[in-house]
């Protein structure tokens, strides 16, 4: 019985990157003899076990063979007549495919570390068709490692795959459960340049596929493509380590312009409704949790009141907060900000400043709700008796009252507009 480190620990490790978890493979060994050696099984599909005392993973050397559609039609086998090179060469990327054993010798037959070094993904055989969640992995990783690239012959390998449906018979647990990582690594845009560049991207999200050749304003949006500025909006995201629910929420923000009448291009008058109604279609399909659905349909909905938040007058302020949850649930309100800064952010070409321009919007409407939640709205209510409408109104007017004070509004009609809605020229 032999003991590798296989996988990304061994990738990382050579790339000088900290090693976060490290995946064990067991070559001559039966289930039997882990057990003998006091390790737990937890494998389901084929013999994982833990080990005694640090419990990491020990996974018995397999093979493969493809069954049936998708990630989950395979028949695993295992015995200790399997090579190393034989678990190996089912593996994804050559640069998963290199082991370490425990003197810290290297067994690389895939080619792995020369890979590393030219910064290239390439598959390490034709097994890598046989499981469509490798599509969705490669564009995680081009997301983690956004200095490297897909090899021609893996990305027409990925691109025959996706032509032949191995895509459209994911399930869409595992299909948001790579994306959401995605999202949460160094530069996300580079996943989805690799998803739309192999065709997956129009399987798993049509409605974001989309958004590419949608023109925007050029005023507004120096970028102008929409599926560009989506791309600026989600990597300025990930600058700014936001959490996943605001890098949601950013990613979907403009769905709706891929929804608008090409007619009226550039602009996109009540994209922000039609993104919210594509938002839900996208989140049920996937299975998306509800904290980042929720994000993502009022961020849609309201990125453009926000924009011109201090055009609005205190009554339109109130109701937006109303409208919101504001009062119960102020942190998802600044959740809300956080991923409008990002849609403003995210736009422009090299050379331009948008970046460094000043965004009063957040703090000015971070005050404005400071204000109105001073209002006791318990106090109010006992001063109207029992008349849910007259306390509603007589609440709603003092926050309102507050509001005016604080940001020192008046009652000038010309000032702002009542009204809640977008005004397509500055999104």
């Amino acid at each position: 019985m032999k003991t590798y480190i296989v996988g990304g620990a061994v990738r990382d490790g050579l790339l000088g990157l900290p090693v976060q978890d490290r995946d064990w493979i067991v070559v001559g060994a039966t289930p039997e003899d882990m057990l003998a050696e006091g390790f737990r099984p937890v494998g389901k599909d084929f013999p994982v076990f833990l080990h005694p005392k640090t419990q990491e993973e020990y996974a018995l050397a397999r093979t493969e063979r493809k069954t049936a559609p998708g990630y989950r039609g395979f028949v695993f086998h295992t015995s200790p007549d399997v090579t190393l090179e034989e678990d190996l060469v089912r593996r994804d990327l050559t640069i998963n495919a290199i082991a370490r054993d425990a003197d810290g010798g290297i067994t690389d037959p895939f080619g792995g570390q020369r890979d590393l070094e030219a910064k290239i993904f390439r598959h390490v055989s034709d097994a890598f068709a046989e499981d469509p969640v490798r599509i969705l992995r490669l564009a995680r990783f081009a997301a983690r490692f956004p200095d490297f690239t897909v090899a021609p012959e893996t990305l027409a390998l990925m691109r025959s795959m996706v032509a032949a449906g191995e895509v459209d018979a994911l399930v869409a647990e595992r299909v948001w459960q790579e994306v959401a990582r995605g999202l949460m690594e160094q530069k996300p845009s580079r996943m989805l340049a690799v998803l739309r560049a192999c065709g997956a991207l129009a399987r798993i999200m049509p409605e974001l596929d989309a958004l590419w050749g949608v023109p925007q304003p050029p005023l507004h949006h120096p970028e102008i493509d929409t599926g560009a500025h989506m791309m600026l909006v989600i990597d300025y995201a990930a600058e700014r380590g936001f959490d996943l629910p605001v890098r949601f929420a950013a990613l979907m923000h403009d769905l709706g312009k891929g929804a608008t009448p090409a007619e009226h291009w550039p602009r996109h008058h009540g994209h922000e409704q039609l993104g919210v109604a594509l938002i839900d279609a996208v989140c049920a399909r996937l299975k998306v949790p509800s904290e980042c659905r929720d994000l993502a349909v009022m961020t849609a909905r309201e990125h453009g009141n926000v924009s011109r938040a201090r055009e609005l007058r205190a009554n339109t302020l109130v109701t937006l907060f109303e409208r919101c949850d504001a009062f119960r649930k102020p942190l998802r309100f600044e959740q809300m900000l956080l991923a409008a800064e990002c849609d403003f952010r995210g736009r422009g070409r090299e050379g331009d400043d948008f970046r460094t321009r000043p965004y009063p919007q957040g703090p000015y409407l971070l005050g404005a709700l400071a204000a109105a939640r001073s209002i006791n709205a318990g106090e109010v209510a006992l001063r109207c008796g029992e008349n849910k409408q007259q306390i509603a109104h007589a609440v709603h007017t003092a926050r309102v009252s507050a509001v005016k004070a604080a940001l020192r509004l008046g009652d000038d009609p010309g000032q702002a507009d009542d009204s809640i809605g977008a005004n397509p020229a500055i999104l």
